[in-house]
């Protein structure tokens, strides 16, 4: 049977095939569609008559519709055990997820004790993303598909919309042919071999800018050549990002495994949050009531207080001694005095350098223990 044939690569949803690519198993079967690039999903909950179109869709149009492997418990395994190995460096952790991984229900409670462990989840969801992409590149390539992912795109929501429509279109306004030129240019670093095997960038490192981080925003699937025994099998989940693949067959969603685990960190997150905030508000009471005190005793803000000269108590016993001591007083105050250690200075400066309070308190201290001998 002939099929229409697409007048520039088809342009597919990394996240949604990854997505498929996790949870297809032997339960589970999902086809891609190497015409238009939609994705079916055979749902064993659908009624006999609606399975029977599909089944008997995809036996006769073989060639059109590409199986996604299914991921085996040894080859899950095998990725889990990747990413211990390569990117888990405290030995306490690793020998804990390699006993997990070992057990019933592995990928379930290795995923618990990723999700309790934010530095460990965020270094996972990074790795199992680009295992996956090499992964799927790999069998879109034996397909022999021309594909780009929109996640890679840097063009308009408005073109890429426009570029789905006229898919089997020979004629094109100048607009949307450019933008095929740009993706046969793209297509074709899927097929390199830096696609397979990414290296690190050498060199000068770019000057770090503060990086905006944008929800990337999706078309509206956009197709024209579906089966009406595939229309009710069409499997368009709306994912965006990598955390939002699970990896885990028995759960469809992010939101249905975080409901699942014992202790999911974005509870505890949310607790951290909402202890802080009843902190935050009791602090801020404390400041009105302060506030209020200040008003009530008179004390405004930004008036400064009048000064008050502080007046400091006379001895219990003090002799009034002139300041013009004779001779004998001044040997009698440098008696008195500690003696000061290292180079003695010159005599014409030695009086500058004695403190006039310190004077003062000497010239007392020798009066008082004159009046004592003459008692």
């Amino acid at each position: 049977m002939k099929y229409p044939v697409a007048k520039n690569p088809l342009i597919l949803r990394y996240h949604r095939l990854m997505d498929a690519f996790a949870k297809s198993d032997d339960e589970r079967d999902f086809y891609m569609d190497k015409v238009e690039g939609f994705l079916i999903y055979a749902d064993l909950d659908k009624g006999v008559e609606e399975l029977e179109a599909l089944e008997k869709e995809l036996l006769v149009n073989v060639d059109r519709y590409c199986l996604i492997p299914k991921m085996t418990f040894y080859e899950a395994k095998k990725f889990m055990e990747g990413f211990v190995h390569e990117k888990v460096y405290d030995i306490d952790t690793k020998e804990k997820l390699l006993d997990l991984i070992g057990a019933k229900d592995s990928r379930e409670n290795f995923l618990e004790f990723i999700y309790d462990h934010l530095t460990e989840l965020e270094k996972w969801q990074i790795y199992y993303q680009e295992r996956f992409r090499i992964r799927i590149i790999e069998w879109l390539r034996q397909h022999s598909v021309q594909f780009v992912f929109e996640e890679d795109l840097d063009l308009t929501k408005n073109v890429v919309e426009k570029m789905k429509r006229s898919l089997f279109e020979a004629k094109v306004s100048k607009d949307i042919a450019t933008a095929r030129d740009a993706l046969a240019a793209k297509a074709r670093t899927y097929y390199s071999n830096e696609a397979l095997n990414p290296r690190p960038k050498r060199g000068r490192p770019p000057k770090q800018v503060a990086k905006i981080e944008l929800e990337p925003q999706m078309t509206v699937d956009i197709y024209t050549q579906v089966p009406n025994a595939c229309r009710l099998f069409l499997y368009i989940p709306d994912i965006t990002s990598a955390s939002s693949v699970t990896f885990s067959a028995k759960f469809e969603t992010e939101e249905h495994l975080l409901a699942s685990l014992r202790g999911s960190p974005r509870l505890k997150v949310d607790e951290k949050l909402e202890a802080l905030s009843q902190r935050l508000e009791s602090l801020r009471h404390l400041s009105n009531r302060l506030a209020g005190a200040e008003k009530f005793f008179g004390i405004e803000k930004g008036v400064k207080k009048p000064f008050t000269p502080f007046f400091k108590p006379k001895f219990k016993e003090t002799v009034e001694v002139s300041e013009a001591a004779s001779p004998k007083m001044d040997a009698a105050i440098g008696g008195v005095l500690p003696k000061k250690r290292g180079r003695p200075r010159k005599e014409e400066q030695a009086e500058e350098f004695v403190p006039q309070r310190r004077r003062r308190f000497a010239i007392k201290k020798v009066s008082q223990i004159k009046t004592k001998k003459n008692k």
